[in-house]
Formats: structure tokens, sequence, C-alpha cells
């Protein structure tokens, strides 16, 4: 068959398995995903021999450190997929959920049910292990899904998308819940974003290149986000003690990451006495340092900061400071430049910090705490199979209930519309 042909009838299976997924009680869905956990660990080293063969292959290809990081499954990464199919089992169920039910003056009773998406389509880049959180999500949250993951994952995508299809065939679920696409031609994605009869949802993750690829070609609704600019703002109420040791760990721990810190803003009145020790501590870890020309007048040593260092995701030990002159200053900066995914602000004032939780528009937003703990696992959702930075359908870090919708269901006796 062509790549047309394949993945159009990939598509036609996954659309027929999502019925029958979307029946199954919540304890075949369960028993599913415990067996999933116990075959990823008898199958190891399957997994590991596999996984080597796209380590190779990028070795080859000359990938960055951080790539291959990424791509790498060791032992510790296995085990935490482990833990996140056990952790989805033991999550509520939000198939069926009833709410809203009300009566009507003429009798009718009136709610909302909770349903699955359907066929999600998942398109992404490196890490391997979203291969299992996404089967995982989708399966609990009764949807089928195709995942189309990077080129240089493919021998370990397929050894793990293996291995789930075996549990699914041994609980009598369709293979065609979870399937992976056995091709790395492009033309496997364009085709994917046209089968908007049989795919419900198409969500990317990777680089801003890719996503607005995807936004760019797709037929069916994209839940996307662009990039992560993160703010944190140092109010001058703020516990300064607290606020570096924020800072260095939404900057320092992972910076290659959607949710690491990628600009700091500083009240006015605490910035000679903070800037000088919150730099030092920066410095010595390896963060290059871009300012404004406050910022420049108390660190000498600091680079200045152009205008495309504000909008900047830079997924590396830089930071960009801006030394600002109140609250407002600072919900201007970031409503001019956010990515809308996470902005915090270190203070000791209540009515701000109200105020900054109420005015950002990010889909996280938080109080002396560091933007790294925007994410589904953090917040109690389980496994993540994404971050949405549009407000349609799903906001933030996306778990089992994004995965789903609601109808509206009806009661009557007999009613008829005059």
């Amino acid at each position: 068959m062509t790549v047309q042909e394949t993945i159009t009838s990939m598509a036609v299976a996954a659309r027929k398995a999502a019925r029958s997924v979307a029946a199954l009680s919540t304890e075949v869905k369960n028993r599913a995903l415990l067996s999933m956990a116990d075959e990823l660990l008898r199958q190891r080293e399957t997994i590991r021999a596999e996984n080597e063969k796209d380590l190779a292959a990028g070795r080859a290809k000359g990938l960055s450190s951080a790539m291959l990081d990424r791509l790498n499954l060791t032992d510790k990464v296995i085990a935490s997929m482990v833990t996140g199919l056990r952790e989805v089992a033991a999550l509520a169920d939000p198939v069926g959920e009833i709410t809203e039910m009300n009566r009507r003056p003429n009798g009718l009773l009136v709610g909302r049910m909770r349903i699955p998406l359907g066929v999600i389509g998942m398109i992404y880049e490196s890490r391997p292990n979203v291969t299992v959180d996404a089967a995982a999500l989708c399966l609990k949250a009764g949807n089928a899904i195709i995942l189309r993951g990077g080129s240089e994952a493919i021998h370990s995508n397929l050894a793990l998308a293996k291995i789930l299809q075996e549990v699914l065939v041994a609980e009598n679920i369709p293979a065609a819940a979870v399937q992976v696409i056995p091709t790395t031609d492009r033309e496997a994605i364009t085709t994917m974003l046209t089968l908007e009869e049989h795919i419900d949802l198409i969500i990317p993750r990777g680089g801003e290149g890719l996503i607005r690829f995807v936004a760019e070609n797709s037929r069916i609704p994209v839940l996307k986000h662009y990039k992560g600019v993160c703010h944190i703002f140092i109010d001058s109420s703020a516990d300064l003690q607290m606020a570096g040791d924020i800072v260095m760990n939404a900057k320092v721990q992972r910076p290659g990451v959607c949710n690491s810190l990628e600009t700091l803003l500083i009240h006015r009145e605490v910035a000679a006495s903070f800037l000088p020790v919150i730099g030092k501590r920066l410095v010595d870890a390896g963060v290059e340092l871009r300012g404004c020309p406050e910022t420049q007048a108390i660190l000498p040593t600091v680079t200045p900061a152009v205008e495309a260092d504000w909008p900047a995701e830079y997924l590396d030990l830089i930071l960009a400071v801006k030394v600002v002159s109140d609250l407002d200053a600072a919900l201007d900066h970031i409503a001019t430049y956010s990515s809308l995914h996470t902005e915090s602000i270190i203070t000791a004032n209540y009515a701000n910090a109200q105020r900054f939780i109420r005015e950002v528009e990010s889909s996280s937003v938080m109080v002396n705490a560091s933007t790294r703990f925007s994410d589904g696992g953090q917040f109690g959702l389980g496994a993540e199979i994404g971050i949405s930075t549009t407000k349609l359908h799903a906001y933030g870090p996306m778990g089992l209930k994004e995965l789903t919708t609601k109808k509206f269901i009806v009661y009557g006796d007999g009613q008829i519309r005059q």
C-alpha cells in the first residue's frame, strides 16, 4: 500500500476501535493498564535493544547530547512509564460522569454526560515515553489513538506499541485502539491531517516549527502550544531568599523544557538588593543573563537585552531580566510577551497575589512557586498528554478529563414541544 492508503486504513480501523473502547468498563481498562505496566517491565530488555538502534542511528547522525538524552529509554525512564500506567489506572474514570441535572418547568430532566472525544491523532518528537503516556490516557478516557513519533525514535515507538497491542488483544480490546504509524515518511503526517472523517483531534508535541506546520495544514481541530515563554515577577514584598531559590529551580533544574523560566521581572524597589545575589547564583550555574538598562546599571557585566529577547523561548541556560516599576508594569510586560503557558509571582502581599491570579491569562498562574510545577503529573492528572495554550477545548496541562467532552442527556415522560 501507499503511505496514504496505509494511514487511511489505520484511521478507519481506529474509528471502529474507538466505539469498542468507549464502551469498556472501568475495570477492564484498569486491568489492561496494569497489564501493560507489567509487560513493559517483563520486556524491558527488548525495549532497550530496540531503543539502542535509535540511539546508534542518532549518534551517527550527530544528534545533540540533549536530543540523545530525550531519546534514551533508560531503566529509570522505563520505570517512570510503568509508574505512569499504574497511576492512570488508579485515577477516577471520567467517562459516563453525569453532572448538572436540572428539572425544566415542563418536567424534562436535562443533564450532561462526559464522553470520549473519539480518535486522537498525536504527532510528537524525540521522547518515546510519550507513546506510553499518551496511550494510557487515551485508553482510560475511552479513546483510540494514532501516534506518529519522530523518525529518530521509530524502533523504540514500534516496540512499545507492539507490547501495548499484545495486552489489548489479550483483554479482547481491538489492537487498533493504540497504533504507531510505521513509516518515517513525512507524507504520513500530511495525510493524517486530512482525515477529518475519522480523526477527531490532533495533538502535536515538539518544536514551534512542527506545531505551526500542523496548525497550518490540518483540517482537524488542533490543540497546541507554540512555545513556553514563562515569567516570574519578584514583587517588592517578596521573601528574597525564597525568591532566589524559586528562580534557580525554574531556570537551572531543566532549562530545556517548556515550563522553565525564560524572563525574570523584578520590582524596582528590590532590584538593587536582589539582583547582585541572584545574578551571582545564576552566573555561577552557567546562566547567561540578558538585561534591560536598569539591570545593566546594577550588573554591569550583563549582556544588553534586545527586543527579540523578551518573546524568546531559549530552552537553554539563558535568562532575560527586566526591572519594572510596579505590578502594573509587570502585568503589561506579561500581557505583551507571554505565550500563555505559565507565570508566577513571588510576593507576601495577598492583594497583589490575588490580582496576579485574576489578571494574568496564562493557562497556569502561580503564587510563590516555581514554573516547573506546570505539569500534569505535578497537578495530579497522572500522565500528561500535552499542554494546551489555546483556550478551546482545553487549557493548560491535559489529563483524562481533557480527553473527554460532554453531551446533553434528556429524560422525559412524553413531553412534546408546543
